[in-house]
């Protein structure tokens, strides 16, 4: 096995792989920029080393710095987590030309699904069904509004080297199909660096489901069933769950069987999702490969007991997969929530500011994977995103009682949040039902505000207890200071009732 791993990440995904190689006895470097110094993934690393400028170009966007600081502190593996250079084809290829295990895929599989026209293609090939559309080389305006009245409407204008929602434009008639192409292109020039764009037909009442892999060197691969993902912000996931409500044991087998068939067409390996969009009579298409672990991962480990990220460590040092597909089962429901420093109130545009008090939830089948503490910096440097809460218990509507209480239980003070967000989301009737899509946030909670709603009352108490403290701290250290005659200045440290 590796002797020791740096992980080219930071926040909550970078603590779940110190975690996993600790486990497994492997030595771990973690790299921080600036305002990361004393973030829980350097302090729990076994070494860690600044990248200095917080800019993320500067810093876990600076492929030369981190390869040089790999070799510098002998690490012979670099995980790179998700986002940043987690999917960058050059970046595992710098790794492979210095001799670094990159713990992930072949830089040419990663090159060929970070091109969704070309991974479409491929999967024609291969016999995936994928969503009609057009997925050609002309890029001129005329042409793409040509093709685009051939598809027809609604239709989905979406940049080819795109994810995280960036580059897409939904279009319903043809009087603003050509500006829908051109905003879709500038803002994927400005996000990916290529303004290259494709067309597809728009699928009414669309689902977002997807299939986790995991694949070994040797050509052996399973899925680990499906995540439902159609909970969605800003073309962005906030609410994960398995099994989906929809899917039924037949659906399942052939999206599952169908998403390995992904996976053999383009000799994948490592951990991987095959994501399908899925319409209102239950049609689903290929949309994308995800060459990484995903964000939602944990609610995969919590119903079929399966570690993903020490998979990955061991597949990439070559071993071979123990499991078979028959093998693997789910057990129960398990729910995920992405806690955001966010107003959803404003557009769920993002709060910054110093975290004063965080409080997590705990219980039975309750998992935190956070990279937050009180006195941190919540900077506008990087993803607004500060946890992950996972829930799981023996059915779907045990799982929403128990992520309602907890979202209950859960408080971050000094900086707005969506926690009250989700709870109302979770707790709405039509999600209950599973009547989900991925319009679900704009049908239900376009005109959402959080003023209306006000402060769960736990956060209400924890602010008045940390306030009503913080003044008594105050007030002694001023009294202390100012009196030469105080009590204070005659007495020793012990106090009654005072934690020592």
């Amino acid at each position: 096995m590796f002797e020791k791993v740096l992980i080219a990440n930071r926040g909550e995904i970078a603590v779940r792989i110190i975690k996993a190689c600790q486990e497994m006895s492997i030595k771990t470097v973690a790299v921080y920029s600036n305002v990361d110094k004393k973030a829980p993934h350097v302090q729990l690393a076994d070494e860690s080393i600044s990248l200095g400028d917080p800019t993320p170009i500067e810093s876990y966007l600076n492929i030369l710095k981190i390869i040089e600081f790999a070799q510098d502190a002998g690490a012979d593996a670099i995980h790179p987590g998700y986002g940043f250079l987690a999917e960058n084809p050059d970046f595992a290829q710098a790794c492979k030309s210095k001799d670094i295990k990159f713990i992930g895929p072949n830089p040419d599989v990663i090159s060929l699904m970070g091109d969704k026209i070309a991974a479409k293609k491929t999967m024609e090939k291969a016999g995936v069904p994928v969503i009609p559309g057009y997925h050609g080389k002309n890029q001129d305006n005329t042409s793409l509004v040509k093709e685009g009245m051939k598809i027809g409407f609604p239709l989905l204008v979406k940049a080819a080297a795109g994810g995280g929602g960036k580059g897409i434009r939904i279009v319903h008639n043809e009087d603003v199909l050509e500006e829908s192409i051109e905003g879709a292109k500038r803002e994927s020039k400005s996000s990916f660096g290529n303004d290259t764009v494709f067309l597809e037909k728009y699928i009414e009442k669309p689902r977002h489901i997807e299939f986790q892999i995991l694949a070994d060197e040797h050509g052996n691969i399973i899925h680990l069933f499906e995540r439902e993902c159609s909970v969605q912000r800003r073309h962005q996931k906030i609410i994960e769950e398995t099994p989906s409500p929809i899917i039924n044991p037949e659906l399942r087998e052939k999206m599952g069987n169908t998403a390995i068939k992904a996976a053999k067409a383009v000799n994948y390996y490592n951990a991987g999702t095959v994501e399908f969009m899925v319409d209102g009579e239950l049609n689903f298409f290929f949309m994308e490969m995800n060459t990484r672990l995903q964000v939602e991962h944990p609610i995969t480990e919590m119903t079929t007991g399966i570690d993903l990220a020490k998979w990955q460590l061991k597949i990439a040092n070559g071993m071979k997969l123990t499991l078979k597909q028959n093998d693997i089962f789910q057990r129960g429901h398990a729910i995920e929530c992405r806690i955001y420093a966010e107003n959803p109130s404003k557009g769920f545009l993002p709060s910054i500011g110093t975290i004063e008090k965080v409080e997590f939830p705990t219980g039975p089948n309750i998992r935190n994977d956070t990279g937050i503490f009180a006195g941190m910096e919540i900077t506008p440097y990087y993803d607004p995103m500060l946890s992950k809460i996972v829930v799981s218990s023996e059915n779907r509507e045990e799982s929403i009682n128990k992520m309602i209480w907890a979202l209950s239980k859960y408080v971050v003070l000094g900086v707005t949040t969506n926690i009250s967000f989700l709870q109302k989301v979770i707790s709405h009737k039509e999600f209950r039902k599973g009547n989900i899509t991925t319009h679900f946030i704009d049908n239900y909670f376009k005109d959402w505000a959080i003023s209306k709603e006000g402060l769960p009352i736990t956060a209400i108490i924890a602010l008045a207890v940390y306030d009503s403290i913080h003044s008594r701290t105050q007030e002694i250290v001023r009294y202390k200071e100012s009196d030469p005659h105080s009590p204070w200045k005659h007495v020793g440290r012990w106090r009654i009732g005072a934690e020592e």
